[in-house]
């Protein structure tokens, strides 16, 4: 019995070890194992699907949820969702904060031959090359062009930022119009690359929800 309980402990520590790992900042994309109920603050976890490393987050009233577009309360999370976290320094090493959870859409059949052209919506070609909004900044906005915004960042310097005609601009957690946003106001912005190697805006969020309690 021993000898039975010496393996299962060693067979269960290298797991213990990767489930203890930080989840990296920025955007992490994973399967929702569990998270706690019946409270505005707490902990979920989620299970990433290539490395099978399962990474813990934080989450309060401001963190943002979504999904297919629409904000959602946190409690609307269900064990096995596909979700895309974007995370920050949290008040602990190992557990990061969730400021957006975005549950991601399944994937849709493939249409047949005869309705191709059909219900097609317009896409970057960029969408097809890598995942959208695979790259976070946060900083002040220090210039606004119609085409662009210049983010002052603390570490990086000036960020030219191209700003898409499908730029989501949320402020206090509620979507509102690309010109709420001003000079001078503290965002955090989700981005990608397009085929020109230029970074474009496809979320810029700012207001309390950049605010979270013990955020490190």
């Amino acid at each position: 019995m021993r000898i039975l309980a010496l393996y299962s402990a060693l067979f269960s520590y290298p797991l213990y070890l990767c489930a203890q790992q930080p989840a990296p900042l920025g955007v992490v994309k994973g399967i929702l194992l569990e998270r706690d109920s019946g409270v505005a603050a707490g902990e979920l976890s989620i299970r990433v699907s290539v490395s099978n490393q399962v990474y813990r987050f934080y989450f309060d009233q401001k963190t943002y949820a979504e999904k297919a577009r629409q904000q959602i309360a946190i409690s609307a999370l269900h064990q096995g969702d596909a979700v895309e976290i974007v995370s920050d320094k949290g008040a602990t090493p190992l557990v990061r904060y969730a400021r957006i959870v975005h549950v991601l859409e399944e994937s849709r059949p493939a249409r047949p031959p005869g309705a191709r052209g059909l219900y097609r919506l317009p896409r970057s070609p960029v969408d097809n090359l890598a995942p959208r909004g695979d790259i976070t900044f946060s900083g002040i906005v220090a210039r606004l062009s119609e085409e662009r915004l210049v983010l002052r960042t603390r570490l990086d310097g000036e960020k030219i930022i191209v700003r898409r005609p499908d730029t989501r601009y949320l402020e206090g957690g509620a979507q509102v119009e690309a010109i709420n946003l001003k000079t001078n106001t503290r965002v955090f912005v989700r981005a990608g690359k397009n085929l020109d190697d230029e970074i474009e805006a496809y979320q810029v969020i700012w207001g309390e929800i950049l605010e979270p309690h013990r955020l490190q």
